[in-house]
């Protein structure tokens, strides 16, 4: 169980802030399974229009950071230490259950269900304590060599 913190997630993906949705791994088996975890924060960009007086955050966003994690777990499942940059191929079933609100934390899970040379398919789904809040299957792949 290997858990990476900031630095290490930014030395293997190559968002920044403010794309960079996952604070640290506390989980990580590098075959299977990760469990990422992004603070939502007050100031976070994304609340000054989404929305002002009742802040939440966007699926969208919920959705990059499932693919975050988990193209954290396909670059540690492929045995790779950075993989160029992870591309999203396909987003299904994704269903948003709860408000994702400031002072919330994200608890993110990746699974892999199917992998393949380059890509994933992942189910993932984000918590708020034991909350369900959103849920999809990804699709993803990683494109390029060079350390991000």
């Amino acid at each position: 169980m290997a858990a990476m913190d900031i630095d290490e997630i930014m030395a293997i993906l190559p968002h920044r802030f403010p794309f960079l949705l996952v604070d640290r791994i506390i989980e990580c088996d590098d075959e299977k399974r990760a469990v990422g975890i992004k603070n939502v924060t007050a100031s976070e960009w994304y609340f000054e229009g989404h929305f002002p007086q009742t802040p939440v955050m966007p699926g969208v966003l919920q959705l990059e950071a499932m693919a975050q994690t988990g193209g954290i777990l396909l670059i540690k499942a492929a045995g790779l230490d950075h993989a160029g940059i992870p591309f999203f191929m396909s987003i299904d079933k994704a269903k948003f259950r709860k408000v994702v609100k400031p002072g919330d934390q994200l608890r993110i899970e990746c699974e892999i269900l199917k992998m393949r040379r380059n890509s994933a398919k992942f189910h993932a789904r984000n918590y708020v304590g034991e909350t369900l809040v959103s849920e999809a299957e990804l699709m993803c792949m990683f494109a390029g060599e060079g350390k991000p």
